[in-house]
């Protein structure tokens, strides 16, 4: 996705919504994910997101896309990215996941609004809001913008 000055803060709201699902799959074992992803075996990711999802968001609302990939070097920890779709109420969020030892961060690759305003800045509070109402529990709701 082309960054913008509205980008950044729609990344923050998505990785403080679905930073429970990401400590979740980071609870995995890097191993089996990563030869997950080797031998292709997507519906058995699809499951594990699903499994980790649920637990914070109604059905449906976080899934596993269309791949992921990995980086295994001798010198460093493992990273995994995972393509995620997140589909709240009115919007449509395709992002890459990444995991490692000690951290886990999101990165939008393309957003679509349903009935997008002309403003960006009410689609960010839009975005907020149906992230918010999409969750089993509520934490408090932080404006946007």
């Amino acid at each position: 996705m082309k960054k913008c000055d509205y980008s950044l803060e729609r990344e923050k709201i998505l990785a403080q919504a679905i930073n429970p699902v990401a400590t979740e799959l980071r609870l995995l074992d890097a191993g089996d994910l990563i030869s997950l992803l080797r031998l292709e075996r997507y519906g058995s990711i699809a499951d594990l997101v699903s499994s980790a999802a649920e637990l914070y968001f109604h059905p449906g609302t976080v899934n596993f896309g269309s791949g992921g990939e990995y980086r295994l070097e001798w010198d460093g920890p493992p990273q995994i990215m995972l393509d995620l779709e997140i589909k709240p109420r009115g919007v449509s969020v395709y992002a890459r996941l990444m995991l490692s030892d000690q951290t886990a961060g999101i990165e939008i690759d393309h957003i679509t609004f349903q009935e997008p305003s002309q403003d960006p800045l009410e689609n960010t509070a839009f975005l907020s809001r149906s992230l918010h109402e999409a969750r089993f529990a509520k934490p408090p709701l932080e404006m946007a913008g």
